[in-house]
């Protein structure tokens, strides 16, 4: 696979990030992809949601903070987005937990985000499978929503990202887990949200979405790992993360562990 090129054209691109995502993680998610080489945008505004969606390079929808203004937002952006052939990553976050953002997602992925990224629970959650999620604390184990993630890539033709202790990234015939520690990142707020929009910004420069999110995962992780040995905890982890995004070198991603796996 081609990870360290599509780095590289991340870099060179510095694509430009529509983020319709949840209050709490705004200023994190706009510095990882600044730091990372790439362009953010912060709006939930329906009337402006559509035209800024068709201009992007990409968009991701979170649903972490869900409004009903948002709600109509994401409509308006999710269907210029598909007019436009604008790639898009659903982030279905807390699914299966509360109720309308659950009823919302379902109705959502309906129009076959290119990326659905989340953590087990949520994935199981999404396709309408018995989850033990905690809000946004997945309770299940990456390999317990490995079926379920195949059924929804087939299902809606996206690529889906299973965040845990090895990142699963599915397509309807490919399945590959990514080895590398980011535990760190689950100790601050907006690791995960983060790189939903991280992977919108890879999607966005390359033409094979499921190569993109293992790109994405990868360097992330790569960039966990060097800011986990930085730092003395997740105060200074934070930083040192935006740090080690910046330093990363496409080139490091020809190391990445990975192992592909038997699909379905």
């Amino acid at each position: 696979m081609t990870l360290s090129t599509v780095a590289q054209k991340y870099r060179q691109r510095s694509p430009l990030v529509f983020c319709l995502t949840n209050t709490v993680v705004t200023n994190f998610t706009a510095n990882v992809l600044l730091a990372s080489g790439a362009s953010p945008a912060m709006t939930n505004l329906p009337g402006e949601a559509g035209g800024f969606a068709a201009l992007a390079s990409a968009v991701l929808v979170n649903l972490g903070t869900p409004s009903t203004e948002q709600m109509v937002a994401v409509e308006e952006a999710v269907a210029s987005a598909s007019a436009a052939g604008t790639p898009w990553v659903l982030d279905p976050v807390a699914v299966g937990a509360l109720s309308v953002r659950t009823d919302f997602a379902r109705r959502i992925v309906q129009q076959r985000p290119t990326l659905i990224r989340g953590n087990a629970s949520e994935i199981l959650a999404l396709a309408g499978k018995d989850s033990s999620g905690r809000g946004v604390d997945s309770a299940d184990t990456v390999q317990a929503a490995l079926d379920a993630g195949c059924e929804l890539a087939s299902k809606h033709g996206s690529v889906v990202a299973i965040s845990g202790e090895a990142d699963a990234i599915i397509d309807a015939n490919r399945t590959v887990l990514v080895h590398t520690n980011g535990i760190g990142l689950t100790r601050i707020t907006g690791g995960g949200c983060a790189l939903g929009a991280f992977s919108a910004g890879m999607i966005a420069v390359h033409e094979d979405p499921f190569e993109a999110a293992i790109a994405a995962h990868g360097f992330y992780g790569l960039a966990a790992e060097k800011a986990l040995a930085a730092s003395s905890g997740p105060g200074s982890f934070a930083v040192a993360f935006l740090d080690a995004l910046a330093a990363t070198e496409p080139e490091e991603l020809q190391n990445l562990k990975y192992e592909e796996l038997n699909h379905g």
